[in-house]
């Protein structure tokens, strides 16, 4: 079942182009870097980088930065997003769940709405704990479930259903489940409000149902007309979330930041 389900996750986070999606975040890791107070020299993991949005901004903070992401195409993308920015920067295909790296490797450890997704959530919180030397600092973006973005899983999971007994990723947002995968540890929290912009609501969901994993894989699994009620349901959330006032759409979308100290 474990093996089924990674399966199902690479696929999902392989479908799409995650980099088009990422590049609109790229605020978010900015901040998290601030938040973790990130110094010269330090020797940052940057986990489930994706496109690598954080590994940059720990480089652009003259840090020794080393990323990883189990997506093949992601850590390509990153790479030469390095190349591009000319920073030394290692990044390397592996799993959040198993990190090829000794105990307390890194200074710090960050990850931005990556982690959150590893199937096995204990085992994930148990290697950025280990991977971090003692006195270090694991820092997490990771959306709220009452945010824009919870409920938007929420209308996915109305019309495909995910695979029974993974929990929901969007725990990782919840101060009591942080408590739980960090025991022993403490940590500050801060919510914040990531916003989206688009044309329109029909715009955000063209765009989303391109390049992102998630929303591409839900309508690739549903006929025709399951299709047009998924677009429906899409398109009153984001009417209900949009706060824009002209024709446009804006959508604050509640994350919590998290500082962990080891």
């Amino acid at each position: 079942m474990r093996d089924e389900v990674k399966a199902g996750s690479l696929k999902t986070w392989s479908a799409g182009d995650y980099f088009v999606i990422g590049r609109q975040l790229v605020l978010m890791a900015e901040l998290l870097c601030e938040s973790a107070d990130l110094r010269a020299g330090e020797r940052v993991l940057d986990v489930a980088t994706g496109s690598g949005n954080l590994a940059l901004a720990a480089a652009r903070r003259f840090c020794v930065v080393t990323a990883l992401d189990f997506v093949p195409e992601l850590v390509e993308i990153a790479r030469a997003r390095a190349v591009a920015e000319r920073f030394e920067i290692t990044v390397e295909e592996g799993d959040a769940e198993d990190l090829p790296y000794p105990d307390g490797s890194f200074d710090v450890v960050l990850s931005t709405l990556g982690v959150m997704f590893a199937p096995d959530q204990h085992q994930a919180a148990r290697e950025l704990v280990r991977v971090c030397r003692g006195g270090g600092r694991i820092g997490l973006a990771n959306w709220a479930p009452d945010g824009f973005v919870g409920r938007l899983f929420a209308v996915l999971a109305g019309h495909v259903p995910p695979p029974p007994d993974v929990p929901s990723p969007l725990v990782w947002g919840t101060e009591e489940s942080l408590r739980d995968l960090f025991a022993g540890h403490s940590f500050t929290l801060t919510r914040r409000d990531h916003v989206f912009r688009a044309h329109s609501a029909t715009d955000w969901i063209d765009h989303y149902r391109e390049y992102f994993g998630p929303v591409r894989q839900t309508f690739a699994a549903l006929d025709p007309p399951a299709q047009q009620r998924l677009t429906q349901d899409l398109t009153d959330l984001l009417q209900a979330d949009n706060v824009a006032r002209n024709s446009t759409l804006l959508l604050p979308a509640a994350y919590v930041e998290v500082i962990i100290d080891l």
